[in-house]
């Protein structure tokens, strides 16, 4: 089971440094979801693209990783905001819009996510192995 866990620490680490570093290279295509109140749309996706380079090499990093997968499920349930305004509002993101069903898939999806960080990290409800 420890096996498993490092592989999905290793795969999740790098896939956040991945969309972070995406935050960076293709701003406007995340730009359109931010809530408009908010402002600045560019300095939030660059800000979002900070925390999630930071949360990933956090979570590769052992001595870390408890706080970067806190840090994960935390920014994870803030930015699920950008992903409601992009539901409520018919907002396309990459020139698509999502139907309804695709929406609640995508909810699981950050759901999944937030409990892989908790995993990760071993915070509750993954504080001891099963």
């Amino acid at each position: 089971m420890e096996i498993l866990r490092k592989v999905i620490t290793v795969l999740f680490g790098f896939f956040f440094i991945h969309i972070g570093i995406q935050h960076f290279l293709d701003p406007e295509w995340f730009e359109p979801i931010v809530p408009s109140i908010l402002g600045n749309a560019k300095f939030w996706v660059y800000l979002s693209g900070v925390f999630e380079i930071m949360f990933g090499i956090m979570i590769l990093v052992k001595p870390l990783r408890k706080y970067g997968s806190l840090g994960t499920s935390l920014m994870l349930i803030i930015l699920y905001w950008a992903n409601l305004n992009m539901w409520i509002n018919d907002i396309p993101i990459g020139g698509v819009r999502l139907n309804a069903i695709e929406h609640v898939i995508r909810g699981i999806i950050q759901i999944i996510l937030i409990l892989l960080s908790l995993y990760i990290g071993r915070w509750p409800p993954f504080a001891k192995d099963i």
